[in-house]
């Protein structure tokens, strides 16, 4: 599972850092379509819910990465590292209960 937010915030540009947040959110978004595809007895409010936590994630750093508070960044894209790995997580046992 650590391959999914194994992101290194603190060398990366704003704008790697998006394309690495929508690509980890393309990711969740194909595991989450595959486990749906090898269990046919899924909900479909389970799928939507996993789905738009996905979004929700994906919008959530987006927006925050575009507001980066001066003087404390060091502290920002830590907090944000530990923030996509916990949620995501999150979403990886979502996908689980899918499957």
């Amino acid at each position: 599972m650590s391959k999914y937010y194994d992101l290194n915030i603190s060398v990366m540009k704003r704008r790697e850092l998006k394309k690495s947040i929508n690509y980890l959110s393309g990711e969740l978004l194909a595991e989450c379509l595959a486990a749906v595809s090898y269990n046919k007895n899924t909900h479909v409010e389970d799928v939507e819910n996993v789905v738009g936590s996905i979004l929700q994630m994906q919008n959530e750093m987006l927006m925050r990465l575009s507001h980066v508070e001066p003087g404390s960044t060091k502290l920002f894209f830590k907090k944000m590292k530990d923030d996509i790995a916990s949620r995501t997580e999150e979403i990886v046992a979502q996908i689980k209960e899918l499957a």
